[in-house]
């Protein structure tokens, strides 16, 4: 079993933030998959579905994105998720927008979502779906994470979540090893 989660921020305001990719994510792999509505449970909204022969279950932390963490291991601990069947799908400043990665393990890069998460899981070892979101053109973070994606952004953005649907489908059922190898070499 696999514990997919895509972190955000509740709430309609935060729907369309560059911060909420995430749970723009497992909204697509929830449709996928024909997962049954979301219920609520562990701090979050969460589903279970399969794919690939086995069972994933989707999380959306409704904890706010710098308290995912204890959602996140509410809902480990009750299906007995090991860290290692933990795929986090997030937003990532430090990665060109289009760009979408696969990570296994390493720090939380400022990202207080992931930070939570390492803090409350058991540490970094967790596999994540990287969705760049590129730095903003002067310093403002937080305005820049809490903010809707511009219209040439908007246009493109459905293909990135497509394509970070696609990782995240690959890791469950290929390995993260083998989805790093697709989704993060560069066409020459």
């Amino acid at each position: 079993m696999w514990l997919v989660v895509g972190l955000g921020n509740p709430g309609k305001q935060y729907a369309k933030n560059r911060h909420n990719v995430g749970f723009m994510v497992t909204e697509i792999l929830g449709t996928r998959w024909k997962a049954p509505a979301a219920k609520e449970k562990f701090s979050a909204l969460w589903t279970k579905a399969a794919f690939g022969g086995d069972d994933a279950i989707l999380l959306q932390p409704q904890t706010y994105m710098n308290l995912s963490g204890e959602s996140v291991q509410k809902a480990m601990a009750f299906f007995k998720v090991p860290l290692a069947n933990v795929l986090v799908i997030h937003d990532e400043l430090d990665l060109p927008f289009e760009d979408v990665r696969v990570k296994v393990g390493g720090g939380a890069a400022g990202h207080n979502g992931l930070k939570s998460i390492i803090q409350h899981c058991g540490g970094p070892d967790f596999v994540r779906v990287r969705i760049g979101i590129g730095r903003p053109p002067k310093g403002a973070v937080e305005s820049w994470v809490l903010g809707d994606f511009d219209a040439m952004e908007g246009a493109r953005l459905p293909d990135v979540l497509q394509a970070a649907a696609l990782a995240s489908e690959a890791v469950l059922k290929d390995g993260a090893a083998k989805a790093q190898i697709t989704f993060n070499t560069k066409p020459k």
